[in-house]
């Protein structure tokens, strides 16, 4: 099993702290939180990753070279990231593609607790983790449930639809990696495509086969899109052993002057 991170972009919403660096390497209680990721990961026995890289490039590959060798985690440059959204990010890894893989975005952290259910649930070739909650915003990346099947995905989906929300981690079993490779190349060959989301390509999947979910009522998650988010991350990675707090190294980026709950 191997695990593919999404993590080009910038992260603009976090400004002034990502001016220099990628959100991927903001630091979460004495680590990035790439770092997070892959160590979760590993807790669960997957110890292959590729994370798809554009932004300060060079930043986050010193940091992964170091702490993990040149042959634990395999970086992949995509060129348009500037220009285009993370399903061209997807397809520059789909090489990664060709058997079970996790499919994981930069900035979802978790308790490898997750996971682990994920990895536990039936095995169907799609699976999309998701969290429920009493109500949604208009950046959540929200689902419609027919059971345990997903019926579709989108952050415009109306109010009465809503019956979740996916975190960003999804597992691909069997067909799984061969059918989403496929979506991603079709989808691809339309012009719009450079500012699509990749779960654009799950929503029209779901409509042709069974997409299924993994729900992870009780477990820790968070997605960081804005500084007051950092503050979640830190409970999420509590759950996680052997983490510290003195801030980032030298090729992090601090972020002890910044007010962190506006």
């Amino acid at each position: 099993m191997k695990a593919v991170i999404l993590s080009a972009g910038q992260g603009k919403r976090l400004l002034p702290m990502t001016s220099d660096c990628p959100k991927c390497i903001l630091p979460v209680r004495g680590r990035t939180m790439i770092e997070w990721q892959v160590d979760e990961l590993a807790k669960c026995g997957i110890d292959r990753v590729t994370a798809i890289l554009g932004y300060r490039a060079d930043k986050v590959e010193k940091i992964l070279r170091r702490r993990y060798g040149s042959n634990r985690v395999k970086t992949i440059y995509n060129a348009a990231y500037a220009v285009s959204d993370n399903l061209v990010s997807c397809w520059a890894g789909h090489d990664e593609m060709s058997s079970d893989f996790v499919l994981l975005n930069g900035d979802t952290l978790f308790e490898a607790a997750v996971l682990k259910r994920l990895l536990d649930s039936d095995t169907n070739p799609v699976t999309v983790v998701v969290s429920q909650k009493s109500q949604y915003d208009e950046d959540d990346m929200k689902v419609e449930l027919d059971g345990g099947r997903l019926v579709r995905i989108g952050k415009d989906l109306l109010p009465d639809q809503v019956d979740a929300e996916a975190i960003g981690m999804i597992l691909f079993r069997d067909q799984g990696p061969m059918l989403f490779r496929n979506a991603l190349e079709k989808a691809l060959r339309d012009p719009s495509s450079q500012t699509k989301w990749y779960l654009s390509v799950i929503d029209e999947m779901a409509q042709s086969m069974p997409v299924w979910t993994c729900t992870i009522k009780g477990l820790q998650w968070c997605e960081v899109d804005y500084p007051a988010d950092l503050k979640l991350a830190e409970d999420v990675v509590s759950a996680c052993d052997g983490s510290r707090k003195d801030g980032a190294d030298e090729d992090g980026c601090r972020i002890t002057e910044v007010n962190l709950t506006t």
